[in-house]
């Protein structure tokens, strides 16, 4: 029997280039995927289940064991990639000895580098996502900065936003009928590099169940987000459906526990029609987060299953058959943790660390995250508390200026990881607990894009160097044939003002290359940095400042009603150059001399406009002469 060695084409998506492995001189791209088929060529009663498959992959300075997954009938599937140039070689092997169609399978082949101009196509060609040396921010692996630029599109995986293999006009405004493709374009041309998806929602499902129920032994189901439009028996809103394009579940509904997931029965077609979106973002240079389930899946997960053991198999499905991509995992999309609708943090932290040890972490070093309920340290602990987990994270409660104390402490912590807000203000969504001075502005409104805004600049100058992630009222994807009820549905909400401020954002923070990787906190050296009764949970008032140990750079962002400040910790009777910056235009205005005093203080000149600070924010950039 023939093993296949395939590597897929970036030029062409899923176009398949088929190369024999045993052939001598097969070539391929560092950081290109490939995938490997093996056949089993024994009968077993649960083929997902029964079976681990693997190979053992080398390189230069590369050797590990790369799991497969299975993919449909008696097909696995081991996908990777060469992280180095030069002679590679891999070796199958399984839990299943006897078994020769997937035991003991090899194949060669060369990796070369790409040329400048086809990285200059791609830049996931760079190669995967990491953190930089110093721990505070993201790099590809060539060491050029990653700076993330992304938008939530929680249900994106689903028939919501349907693939559509199709492409999309220069010119494209989202309207009703959008597809995969159309969307991604349009984040594309205003300078997104990622979105955040949920891979699957096992128990969701428009099945005349209400959108949150507990079973007949009073465990939740599931705590969904409402279909709009679709009633149950007694009147309540059903569930949104998140079923893939063709219909398929990710998984099998188990016989035994009514509208419950049997977490034992996986469905590859499901995954299969993932597969083209998360190859399509690939294309595109997108370095997307991909989380595991939402944690309203669980409860029933731990009452039924092995749930240690059937979720780390069911994560390390995601990492097998998504690891060879440029993209940032998620293990639990734990937005928050309510008794009833979810497992604590503590039973997630158990199941993913037991991931961890049976099956090690990322074969190629991408970053493990999660989206989080105010704090990953506050929730998970550091370092060896959560062995699994590599880059920080804050979001969704609070959503108000205790998100940058919290950003703070992360940044300090020792080792040093990458920090970000997954889970900010979100533009139009206002049914939230503790919104912002407990206000609901119109949605797309001046105010409602401002809290948008405050949130990106607060964030990433509190330390979430990483980037950050924007969202919108439409994260569950609200689609076409689809009443929108309380969220917009996804075409409207793409068009919001707060997207546009994004990209200003990442020109903002780079603006000075990579010298933002430096920058440290310094929000004591503004006096004040507070204005007179501006709140902890408000988005008003407030003053931000990083600074670089050297002290020849500093960031400043001045919130909505800041008081114009003198700041300190600056090199002593030193000349600077001071400029604003125009988070609303992305334009900087022009450069001003000024010069520190004897004891290294800067008065910050008057905003651009005095009067209309009153109602607007600022930021600004100080360099060194």
């Amino acid at each position: 029997m023939k093993i296949l060695l395939i590597n897929f084409l970036t030029i062409s998506l899923l176009t398949c280039n088929t190369l024999i492995a045993e052939e001598s001189g097969i070539i391929t791209h560092t950081w290109e995927l490939q995938e490997i088929s093996l056949h089993a060529e024994q009968t077993y009663d649960n083929y997902y289940t029964d079976v681990t498959c693997w190979v053992n992959l080398k390189g230069p300075d590369f050797s590990k064991k790369v799991y497969g997954f299975w993919d449909g009938e008696n097909t696995y599937k081991v996908r990777i990639v060469a992280t180095k140039p030069g002679q590679w070689s891999w070796t199958s092997g399984s839990n299943q000895p006897d078994d020769k169609g997937l035991n003991g399978k090899t194949g060669r082949f060369t990796a070369i580098e790409w040329t400048d101009e086809e990285i200059s196509e791609n830049p996931n060609r760079r190669g995967f996502v990491c953190a930089t040396p110093n721990g505070h921010a993201l790099q590809y692996a060539d060491g050029t900065p990653f700076f993330m630029v992304g938008d939530t599109w929680l249900a994106g995986t689903t028939w919501r936003m349907p693939f559509r293999n199709t492409t999309t006009n220069k010119d494209y405004v989202p309207a009703p009928g959008i597809g995969f493709e159309d969307a991604v374009q349009y984040r594309k041309s205003q300078g997104y590099n990622s979105v955040s998806m949920i891979a699957s929602f096992p128990n969701w499902d428009a099945d005349m169940n209400p959108s949150t129920y507990a079973d007949e032994n009073g465990i939740y189901v599931r705590n969904a987000w409402e279909k709009f439009g679709y009633f149950t028996k007694d009147s309540s809103l059903t569930a949104k459906d998140m079923r893939d394009e063709f219909g398929n579940l990710p998984f099998k509904m188990s016989d035994e526990h009514p509208g419950v997931a049997d977490f034992n029965r996986i469905i590859p077609a499901y995954f299969q029609s993932l597969d083209k979106k998360m190859q399509y973002l690939s294309d595109q240079g997108f370095v997307p987060l991909l989380e595991t389930v939402r944690r309203d899946m669980c409860p029933t997960w731990k009452a039924y299953f092995d749930f240690n053991e059937t979720y780390a198999r069911y994560v390390q499905y995601l990492i097998s058959r998504y690891g060879a991509y440029n993209f940032l995992f998620s293990g639990i999309h734990l937005d928050w943790i309510p008794k009833e609708y979810s497992l604590t943090a503590d039973e997630f932290n158990e199941a993913l660390t037991y991931h961890l040890k049976k099956y090690g972490p990322l074969p190629f070093g991408q970053i493990h995250t999660t989206l989080i309920n105010n704090s990953t340290y506050l929730q998970f602990g550091h370092g060896d508390n959560c062995p699994w987990l590599t880059m920080h994270s804050v979001g969704n409660k609070p959503r108000d200026h205790r998100v940058g104390e919290a950003i703070e402490t992360l940044f300090n912590l020792k080792p040093p990881y990458p920090a970000i807000n997954f889970e900010p203000y979100y533009t139009g969504w206002h049914h939230e607990i503790n919104p912002p001075s407990g206000e609901h502005p119109p949605v797309n409104s001046e105010r409602d894009n401002y809290f948008s805004r405050a949130q990106m600049y607060g964030s990433v100058l509190s330390g979430g160097l990483s980037g950050h992630v924007h969202g919108t009222a439409a994260y569950d994807i609200t689609s076409t044939g689809e009443p929108a009820g309380e969220r917009p549905h996804i075409w409207d909400a793409l068009k919001y003002k707060s997207a546009n401020y994004m990209k200003y954002l990442k020109d903002f923070i780079l603006s000075e290359s990579t010298k933002y990787q430096e920058l440290k906190p310094a929000t004591q050296y503004i006096h004040p940095q507070k204005a007179p009764e501006s709140m902890d949970m408000g988005l008003d008032g407030w003053s931000y400042m990083m600074q670089t140990s050297d002290k020849k750079l500093a960031l400043l962002y001045f919130e909505n009603k800041a008081v114009l400040p003198e700041l300190s910790n600056f090199k002593p009777n030193k000349e600077y150059t001071f400029q604003w910056y125009d988070p609303i235009t992305g334009v900087w205005k022009d450069k001003m001399d000024i010069k520190s005093d004897n004891m290294g203080r800067i008065k910050v000149p008057d905003f651009p406009d005095q009067a209309e600070k009153k109602m607007r924010d600022w930021a600004a950039k100080i360099i060194e002469n």
